[in-house]
């Protein structure tokens, strides 16, 4: 029954997501330029030094790019939708439903990725990969992985971004909480600059936490740098983040909804 739902709610957000297409149109323009100032970035990097970080510059641009892609994908706004609707009463009416809330979110969110694969990512992939060298995955095993890999990011997005606007029900204002998460899950994802190349005791704290698992971990398994031995324990590490993640923001809202005040409407 709640995969059944869970589908509904995410045609749910699929649907709601054409109203905007638009915005995902403009939105392959805004991927190509980030990846083109990183291009160029990278390329002054690696003129003096032929590897860096374990990494050459085709291994590089290869990450970068795809780096993009994948992001295209797993993004989400589900924590500023709940932080609105909650301000403007429409979670009481929703509450009233005898429907699971979190189960709604996550399945917009969920249909809003199914969304943005089929008109931002795989446009803004064939875009990239005509303009700029992408080296193909290691193997069709390692593409198997780096698959796997991405749906959990996509999961562990939705998951921190529910417990981020679940946040609203005590808080008047997340806007300053988004901000932070925002660039939190930007820098330690590994979507700005790889993972490999942190200072050693920042590289520990980000070990210690799920965001490593949104970006570089899939991108480390399409070019191969993460090995079949290693993989195994990879992908349970990040199911069991997104378990316990999944597991949390479903006793967060239970816990903060019984003392939920209605800012709005």
């Amino acid at each position: 029954m709640s995969l059944r739902l869970l589908a509904v709610f995410a045609r749910i957000g699929f649907l709601d997501m054409l109203a905007y297409r638009l915005r995902y149109y403009t939105g392959v323009i805004n991927y190509f330029l980030s990846v083109t100032v990183y291009y160029f970035i990278w390329k002054a990097v690696f003129a003096s030094n032929p590897t860096l970080g374990g990494f050459r510059f085709d291994q590089m641009i290869t990450y970068v790019t795809v780096g993009w892609i994948i992001r295209s994908l797993y993004f989400n706004n589900i924590d500023w939708d709940m932080a609105t609707d909650i301000q403007e009463g429409k979670v009481a009416m929703a509450m009233l439903r005898p429907v699971n809330l979190p189960l709604t979110y996550m399945g917009r969110a969920l249909g809003e990725a199914a969304f943005r694969t089929l008109l931002l990512s795989l446009p803004t992939s064939i875009v990239l990969a005509l303009i700029f060298p992408i080296n193909p995955p290691k193997d069709a095993a390692h593409l198997g992985a780096f698959l796997l890999s991405l749906a959990g990011s996509v999961l562990l997005v939705t998951s921190i971004n529910f417990i981020i606007g679940c946040c609203a029900l005590e808080l008047t204002s997340i806007q300053g909480l988004l901000r932070f998460k925002f660039w939190m899950q930007e820098l330690l994802s590994g979507l700005l600059v790889p993972l490999a190349l942190f200072p050693a005791p920042l590289r520990k704290i980000s070990a210690l936490l799920p965001f490593e698992h949104i970006g570089y971990t899939p991108m480390m398994i399409y070019l191969g740098k993460i090995e079949w031995r290693e993989i195994a324990f990879t992908l349970t590490l990040e199911l069991l983040w997104i378990l316990s993640l999944l597991w949390f923001a479903n006793w967060f809202w239970l816990r903060l909804s019984r003392r939920i005040t209605i800012h709005g409407g």
